[in-house]
């Protein structure tokens, strides 16, 4: 392995609406790297929470962060650069998501003001997160 880069897990995060699936997968494509997008990750009971306006606490988020943490540490182990949307809000999900792979995991975070960002989410027909839940995401 002398002289080849460790794989890397570029964690595109913001908040719903700010483009990380977008800007996640035409990244991966670029680098010809694996893309994953976190939503994956979550549960049925999750999702309708979601879908419903309901925000998720902590509780809920807690199997979806072990997931996502799993995910990195095979992509790791596989030796398999990618690049992972995920809104990883709080510091604490960052810090949970990325512990013993520091070295491995780069975040970039997407931002934009509260209108553009409604404007998208408004013109949203095939995602599960209910606009409303939209000011709750940016106290973060």
């Amino acid at each position: 392995m002398h002289g080849l880069p460790a794989p890397l897990v570029v964690l595109i995060m913001g908040v719903s609406g700010s483009g990380k699936t977008t800007i996640g997968r035409l990244l991966a494509e670029e680098l010809g790297w694996s893309f994953s997008d976190a939503d994956e990750f979550h549960s049925d009971t999750n999702r309708n929470k979601l879908t419903g306006g309901v925000p998720l606490s902590d509780d809920d988020r807690g199997p979806w962060l072990e997931q996502i943490r799993s995910a990195i540490r095979a992509w790791s182990k596989e030796n398999r650069s990618t690049v992972l949307a995920c809104s990883a809000l709080k510091s604490g999900y960052r810090r949970h998501l990325v512990r013993g792979l520091e070295n491995r995991v780069r975040f970039v975070y997407l931002k934009g003001s509260f209108e553009l960002i409604e404007r998208r989410l408004a013109g949203r027909n095939d995602h599960f997160m209910h606009r409303d839940l939209l000011a709750n995401q940016l106290k973060f």
